[in-house]
């Protein structure tokens, strides 16, 4: 078995420890996406905006970079603009702009921690967090919940696209009905399987699992958790009113 060998661990091993992954997402979801801090946090939040960029370039996922690029320098655009608009124009730009800026970093991020890691690496990871089994198993769930939903979407689109029922078509007004409709029952379906299967698998059951996945801290974990703790350093001593700039 070619997963099982030293050599191809190491080769399918991500640039980042699943848990240095998931301090990143809460990090950026809490300063980034929440806002957590204010103005007063405004350099941290765009060191924090670069990172899901730079490990999307470091795991080669071109087509995530750029379609997440894409998606920022629209918001970043919209608030450039904002100042020269008027009335309706002007508040749809900086909601959107708004909207963009904080949700598209963090989006990037949690498409690149699910892209990047294997349910094994998660439970791993998770089991060496002493997890509970309510946790981890949903979670777990739901890294092959998302990518299953959007192959059925796409699947389901394909298939009614054949038949002349799509936006734009002959038959657009019944794309409620003919796509997002069996869309709902699959994804109802989706879940009951995957489900299903992760407990076939011993995932609910009160024995420790074993793996041959390899999970681990290296140097560049090291720094990012680093980065973590002292991004809520910082804030922290923001809120005791000592100013770091």
């Amino acid at each position: 078995m070619t997963y099982s060998s030293e050599a191809a661990q190491e080769k399918r091993r991500s640039f980042l420890d699943p848990r240095t992954k998931l301090a990143l997402v809460i990090v950026l979801a809490l300063f980034v996406l929440g806002g957590l801090g204010g103005e007063m946090m405004e350099p941290i939040k765009r060191v924090l905006s670069v990172l899901p960029f730079l490990m999307l370039l470091a795991e080669r996922q071109w087509k995530r970079f750029f379609r997440g690029l894409l998606m920022l320098g629209v918001g970043y655009g919209l608030l450039f603009v904002m100042p020269y608009l008027h009335g309706v124009l002007n508040f749809l730009a900086l909601m959107c702009g708004g909207i963009l800026t904080r949700f598209v970093v963090t989006i990037v991020m949690g498409e690149y921690l699910i892209a990047t890691t294997t349910v094994s690496e998660f439970i791993s990871a998770m089991e060496r967090l002493h997890m509970p089994q309510a946790i981890t198993i949903p979670m777990s769930v739901m890294f092959r919940l998302f990518p299953t939903i959007v192959e059925e979407w796409r699947a389901i689109r394909r298939a009614m696209g054949m038949r002349g029922i799509r936006l734009g078509g002959n038959r657009a007004g019944e794309v409620l009905e003919y796509q997002m409709v069996p869309m709902m029952t699959s994804s109802v379906r989706i879940g009951e399987e995957l489900s299903a299967s992760a407990l076939t698998r011993g995932l609910g059951s009160p024995v420790r699992r074993t793996n041959i996945c390899r999970i681990g801290f290296r140097v560049q974990d090291g720094i990012l958790l680093l980065l973590c703790a002292a991004t809520f350093a910082s804030w922290l001593l923001e809120l005791c009113g000592v100013k770091l700039w």
